[in-house]
């Protein structure tokens, strides 16, 4: 998520109320998770674990919960809550709105696109042309959809990434500001869910369609002309390349990629990343032949095993 204009590291630390390592000028672009991270972005980290990560990650600025060594050209801001005040700074740069109509008149809606009755399209929302937007679809602020794209009835574009930080009072939400993205030509069947990324976008590529019942979790990035059947699970995090086809009721790790050209048999589960070009089955994962393979060789072995105790 990057800012409107650019801060200054004192600025920022004066908003979270943070002590700063580094030059008071030294220019803060925006916030963003350490995948997506870039020259100029603040990351936060909050374990010794994952400090060297952060630390030496495209990220200029490391909202971290100890003083450490760093990077030349690095600047650190020390919080006793990092996950904590990055909301406040998520929060500050990109507030939440709420709607008073159901189609907002900041959004931008292109010619010839169809909006069906008890639609709700939110603050900054761009739709293309040439569109069809079936009935009872919600789609939150700031999403980006393109042209001759069709979602149908009862869809959900843009919630929450599921994102928690537990603590002793219960589980702490790590607030989205990010968006959702959908290119030309993606058909998005019915009661799907494409939640937004919390720093960065999900995006759905030219060209796919999605079954009915279908969730899609934040900051995942689905290629083009990819084939998504019904009740699939894709969690947050994933590359799945271009031309990529999934059957019915398969599940995801998060952070793996699926590669191009890819078919993922019905109710497999995808625990690992996986190479293109090839055809997958059963859980954990593995090429179907050799899945096919070993499931002939266990009925086998069972029926001689009956057999002989006959």
């Amino acid at each position: 998520m990057k800012f409107k204009k650019s801060q200054t590291l004192q600025q920022i630390a004066k908003l979270i109320a943070a002590e700063f390592i580094g030059d008071e000028g030294f220019e803060v672009l925006g916030i963003n998770e350490i995948h997506v991270v870039e020259k100029g972005d603040i990351v936060f980290v909050d374990h010794p674990k994952y400090y060297t990560k952060a630390l030496n990650s495209a990220a200029t600025t490391i909202l971290i919960n100890k003083k450490v060594a760093f990077p030349e050209g690095k600047t650190l801001l020390i919080s006793d809550d990092p996950f904590r005040d990055f909301n406040k700074i998520t929060t500050h740069f990109n507030p939440f709105i709420a709607a008073k109509v159901s189609i907002s008149s900041s959004a931008l809606i292109g010619e010839n696109t169809i909006i069906q009755p008890n639609v709700f399209i939110g603050n900054h929302v761009r739709i293309g042309s040439n569109s069809v937007i079936h009935p009872n679809v919600t789609i939150y602020d700031g999403t980006v959809i393109g042209d001759n794209v069709t979602i149908h009835a009862n869809t959900v574009i843009g919630a929450d990434a599921f994102y928690y930080k537990k603590r002793s009072e219960g589980f702490d939400r790590l607030i989205s500001g990010g968006r959702v993205i959908l290119e030309d030509h993606v058909d998005v069947g019915a009661s799907c869910t494409i939640d937004k990324g919390v720093t960065g976008d999900t995006t759905i590529g030219r060209g796919t369609k999605i079954d009915n019942q279908v969730h899609v979790g934040h900051d995942t990035k689905i290629g083009e002309q990819c084939l998504i059947a019904s009740q699939t699970g894709i969690a947050g995090c994933v590359i799945i390349e271009d031309d990529v086809t999934i059957w019915g009721q398969v599940g995801t790790n998060s952070g793996i990629t699926i590669g191009k050209g890819a078919i993922i048999l019905g109710q497999t589960g995808v625990t690992k990343s996986v190479a293109g070009g090839k055809s997958y089955f059963g859980t954990p994962i593995s090429e179907s032949r050799e899945k096919l393979k070993e499931m002939a060789a266990i009925k086998y072995f069972l029926k001689k095993q009956k057999e002989a105790i006959k």
